[in-house]
Parts: structure tokens; sequence; C-alpha cells
């Protein structure tokens, strides 16, 4: 719960920002005042509502709102929301992908009519009650009064009515928030995706560097994390190369990578925003039967997935080049297994965090930002927008709102001139020691 001396400035500073002369409305020359229904719900019992208010970008719409009409709001008080607010509700509601659905749900609380209990409440003998609409538009509030004078809206019961009354608008105290479908069933959809666990993660195994072993010569159980990197197992360039025959040992494959990336594209397309990259990803390039066979040999990634608006971004001379998609798919496949608690904690604890892609020798730099994970650097850099999109324990999508390219790239793109043309085409011979020349 909010400190009320926290709130004391925040009314404060609300009250000179109300007062000013220009904020007129649009429609009325009323200007909000200090008396003003909004200044009363932070200076109120019901300070977590305004918080939700302020977190939700709404103050100015509720401006525009008291200055249009005479409203009334529906808030639960401080304690209801303590009490009965589910916590991976509350943080769903205070992601900041999620801010429609929070606008959503707090303008579902407010009717642009003014409606005091003892004059406009239905009353018993009208027991259907009525209906009004919402500022939300999509969501109507069903006001009923039963026989003993109890009064209710939709499944809240009103604990104080009338608890708060001002020229401009009146507020009810309830004792529940009031969830709108729509709300409730991004909420389900979320935490679904977010239940996809196949696997427990594994940790990867120590290889020393001078001689590509494992430090400790201990037998290798089945089923276990391969012992060379990744690299030794990736086709020598953007076409994919057949899979090596089992050694001697009779290596066997525990894993059906294909499978697995056949459900993450999936989920991809179920999920929405992602088309643009799972086509590339299936029509464009051979990536997915490339990733499903390291999969198959034990080996895990993460995805940086750029969304539909990132892709649309992209220039048709940097998709057409030869090897272009495979390319810029590479760069966005870490060859680890992250999550993105994992990420958002390495990089608040570190600062910048440097992970290696499939795109040897370049690397991906990740740091804390906004509450958020940041990859790149400068204007073409990407937040962590969409976390765990999918996470199986082998494979990690996690969606990002941009597309990334090479620091050293994004330099030689801004001084590239018309004469020249340099193709993104992976060049390199069957790599050794977990090297790659480019």
């Amino acid at each position: 719960m909010v400190s009320y001396s926290i709130y004391g400035v925040s009314i404060l500073l609300l009250l000179t920002f109300l007062q000013s002369p220009s904020l007129s409305s649009s429609s009325s020359s009323t200007q909000i005042n200090s008396n003003s229904i909004l200044v009363a719900l932070l200076d109120s019992h019901y300070t977590e509502l305004a918080e939700l208010v302020e977190k939700a970008l709404l103050l100015q719409k509720l401006e525009d709102a008291v200055g249009n009409y005479n409203i009334t709001i529906f808030a639960p008080r401080n304690e209801a929301l303590e009490r009965n607010l589910d916590p991976d509700f509350k943080r769903f509601l205070l992601e900041p992908r999620n801010l429609n659905s929070l606008q959503t749900l707090l303008m579902s609380h407010i009717i642009p009519t003014r409606i005091v209990a003892g004059e406009h409440w239905p009353t018993a003998a009208g027991s259907v009650g009525v209906r009004h609409r919402s500022i939300a538009g999509e969501h109507y509030l069903h006001l009923r009064a039963g026989v003993s004078g109890n009064k209710t809206v939709d499944n809240a019961a009103v604990l104080r009515p009338d608890d708060v009354i001002r020229p401009d608008g009146v507020i009810h105290g309830i004792d529940q928030l009031l969830v709108p479908r729509s709300v409730q069933e991004d909420f389900n959809r979320r935490r679904s995706l977010r239940s996809i666990a196949a696997v427990i993660p594994e940790g990867a195994p120590q290889v020393d560097p001078r001689t590509n072993r494992l430090k400790k010569s201990a037998p290798v159980p089945a089923g276990a994390p391969p012992v060379l990197p990744i690299y030794n197992a990736l086709a020598p360039g953007p076409s994919i190369a057949p899979a090596p025959a089992p050694g001697p040992g009779g290596a066997r494959r525990h894993f059906n990578g294909e499978r697995q990336v056949k459900d993450f594209i999936q989920t991809l397309l179920h999920y929405g925003g992602y088309n643009e990259m799972a086509d590339i990803l299936v029509n464009l390039t051979s990536l997915a039967t490339e990733m499903g066979r390291l999969v198959s040999e034990g080996y895990v990634l993460t995805v940086l997935a750029p969304n539909d608006e990132a892709m649309a971004k992209l220039t048709t001379e940097q998709l057409s080049e030869p090897g272009a998609p495979e390319q810029i798919m590479y760069y966005h496949i870490i060859p680890e297994y992250q999550t993105e608690e994992s990420m958002y904690n390495a990089v608040r604890r570190f600062g910048k965090i440097r992970y290696h892609t499939l795109r040897l020798p370049h690397k991906v730099v990740a740091q804390e930002a906004d509450g958020s994970v940041k990859f790149g650097l400068g204007d073409e850099s990407a937040y962590l927008f969409d976390p765990d999109i999918y996470t199986d324990g082998r494979i990690s999508v996690q969606g990002i709102d941009g597309v990334l390219f090479p620091l050293e790239e994004e330099e030689t793109n801004t001084e590239k001139t018309t004469t020249t043309t340099t193709p993104l085409v992976k060049v390199a011979a069957k790599p050794r020691r977990g090297i790659i020349i480019l």
C-alpha cells in the first residue's frame, strides 16, 4: 500500500496541474479545480485505485470526461484490493505490454452519468436493475438493489454508497475490482502460454577452452547436453548440411528437436504478432530444420523474436541479398537457455551482458532499461516486449520490438554508398574448435 505522505505530494502536484488556465475542456468552458472528483479520488480511501489510474496514463482522459460529463466512479477500497486481488493478476496489469488491459479495466469502473444512491439507483421494485455503459465503451455495468436495500454493481457489493460527492461526480465504495471479460480472457491466455514447460533446464558442461574437452573426465550420462560447443554442430553455410552420422561410441539422440521447433513456431502463430518471424523460419530459410537438428543433438537455444511491426521496417534490399534472412536470424539466436527472469536478473546485477550469437563472432549486448531488458546499442536497440512466449527447457522464445544488427554492420550501413554493395553471405568452411571465420 502506498503511504499517504507520497500521495500528499501527488495531490499538490495534481492541484497545480489541474488549476492551470490551459486545462479547459474542449466542449466546456468550466475548468477542473481543487473541488473535482478526480482530486477527491487521490485524497480518499481509494489511493490504490488512484495509483493504478496514474500508471495507466488515464489522468488526461478522465479530465476530458469530467469536462464533458458528470461522472460516477465505482471504486474498490484499498483494503479490498490488498486482500482480494490475485498477485498474478496484479502483476499482469502492471506489465507495460498490458497497458490496454489496465486502461480497459479502470475505465469500466466509471459511468458518464451522475448516479446518487438515494435518488437514481434502481429500487427493489425494479429488481431487474439498470444497465449503464461505462466510458470503456465495450463494458456495461449492471446496477441492482435488493429488497433489504443492499446495492450491487455487477458482482460487487456497494459497501459505501455516496462515499464522496463533488459537483462533477460521485464515488461509491465497492468490495472488489470489476473485471471485464476481455481483460480476463487476455490474462488467461497469457497465463496459459507461460505455463508451457516440458523439460527442466540444465547447466551447460564446463569445457576446457585449450583442449575443447570436459574439465572433469567423468562419463557423460545418456541424454546429457553435448560436450562440444554448438558452433561445431552448425552447418558450414546458410544452407543446411546433412546431420553427421553417429560416432564410434554409438551416440544417440534423446530429444525430438523437430517437434519442439514446430511447437514453438505454432505458439508464435497462436500468440499473434510474430507471423513474419515464423514465415522466415519456415518458408524463406531452412533454419527451422537446422534448429530442430541442433535440439535433437541436445543443444539449447534462446530466440529473440522481432514482432511484425519491427520486421515491417526491414527494407527489400536488406532481405533480398543472398543469405540475408539467415544472417539476420542467426544474430537473433543465442546458444544458451535464457528466460526473461534470468536475463533481467543478470543485467540488473552486472549492468551489461554480452551474449554469444550463432552469427560468430558477433555478440548482442543486453542491459537493464525502464524495468525491462534492452538489446543492442544506439538507435537500432530493441526491448524485451513479450517475455517467455515459449519455454520448454530446450528452446526459449523472447519477443522483442526491434530487429537487431551487429554494431559493425550498423556503422557500415550508415556509410554505405550506391557504388558498392556487400552481400550478407556466410562463406565459412566447416569450423574447427568452435571457430567460424566470417
